[in-house]
């Protein structure tokens, strides 16, 4: 593969950015700073840990064809990599779902995969999430034991799980995951700060959507939404779409937690990119785009539409945090979750997954080990 350069300014993995050249091929060659850079930013192509859909695309119907074509869509928004989504379910669907992105997978390894995000495994929120903390999950949570953990437990591309730590069982499950190399998120949870800090010590180290279906933060009990706020190994995922989370309360989080404590997820759903009359069912509801996000008809929020891009996008102009630490929430510290050391930085050896993208943060430009995006 002939090896390709990119002029700009090139962000670090740890957020600070040089004017320079990225040489690469599949893997990235060579990285040399020069006066001779342009303006453009080159960042790592974002890694997004929790798509439950995108473009009339849900992750707990679609097939292995459609869970190609949402990475398809994802990599034109400068997704490079990302874990489809299930959400609490039957466990025959959800190893039905399990089977279907595994069959992704193959496909995607079979096959040429130069032209879409890469999936990367399954990500399971819930069944064993709080009864109180729901949100539009359906009334199926189980307790993290038994024959019915085993079961998820034994699925060979489960990669990350939302759990609530607070449930019975769920510090012995967080052990038997972590050992077994399963990524543990502290979500759909009613913990206490004291149990949440219990299953961050037990081997939890992310919080799922911060601040949403979870104890709220409270100025006696700060519950699993302030134990998310305080330094430690477990990263807190926000949506930073201006409506999950309002930009006050992520400047908040960056203060208190800081770039190298935060990562970014879209959380999006099957309505995001979709046509206007495009409304699919959560049990007897049906989900459509109100006041910038998927919602039921009571207003109840049901996902986000955002890209990763936006994402980012909002955390420079609303809440103020630089673009190379902005890209590290949803590069390196996604990556570092799943424990992937081969993408998310920009360094010599990794993936050649890139972006570019103009001083106003449009996207310019794709690469996918190396291939430019059609």
């Amino acid at each position: 593969m002939p090896i390709k350069e990119l002029y700009g300014l090139v962000v670090r993995p740890d957020g600070s950015g040089f004017r320079g050249r990225v040489s690469f091929s599949d893997r990235i060659e060579a990285i040399e700073a020069t006066a001779q850079a342009g303006d453009d930013y080159i960042l790592p192509g974002f890694i997004d840990l929790q798509v439950n859909g995108s473009h009339g695309l849900d992750v707990m119907a679609g097939s292995a064809e459609e869970i190609r074509a949402l990475a398809h869509h994802l990599a034109r928004e400068g997704t490079t990599a990302f874990l489809p989504t299930a959400i609490t379910s039957p466990i025959e669907r959800i190893i039905r779902v399990h089977g279907a992105i595994a069959d992704a997978i193959a496909a995607e390894t079979a096959g040429s995969s130069a032209q879409a995000a890469a999936i990367i495994g399954m990500h399971l929120e819930g069944p064993f999430i709080s009864p109180m903390r729901l949100g539009v999950h359906p009334k199926l949570n189980l307790e993290p034991r038994g024959e019915q953990f085993e079961r998820i437990l034994a699925l060979e591309r489960l990669r990350l799980i939302t759990l609530a730590p607070e449930l019975d069982g769920a510090l012995a499950a967080i052990r038997q995951l972590a050992r077994r190399g399963v990524a543990v998120s502290i979500g759909h949870s009613d913990a206490t700060l004291e149990q949440a800090r219990t299953g961050i010590a037990a081997g939890a180290r992310m919080f799922t959507h911060l601040f949403n279906a979870m104890r709220p933060l409270h100025h006696r009990e700060p519950g699993v939404a302030g134990a998310a706020m305080i330094p430690s190994e477990a990263l807190a995922a926000v949506i930073p779409d201006g409506v999950h989370v309002h930009p006050e309360m992520l400047r908040l989080v960056y203060r208190s937690r800081a770039a190298a404590g935060m990562l970014i997820t879209t959380d999006k759903v099957a309505v995001a990119g979709a046509g206007p009359d495009f409304a699919p069912a959560i049990g007897d509801e049906r989900v459509r785009i109100a006041d910038g996000a998927a919602r039921l008809s009571d207003g109840t929020l049901a996902g986000s539409i955002i890209s990763m891009l936006d994402g980012v996008r909002l955390m420079v102009e609303s809440v103020g945090v630089p673009i190379g630490e902005a890209a590290m929430m949803a590069t390196i510290n996604p990556a570092l979750i799943l424990g992937l050391a081969d993408r998310g930085a920009i360094s010599i050896g990794a993936r050649a997954d890139l972006i570019v993208l103009s001083r106003d943060l449009k996207l310019k430009a794709v690469f996918i080990s190396g291939h430019e995006l059609a």
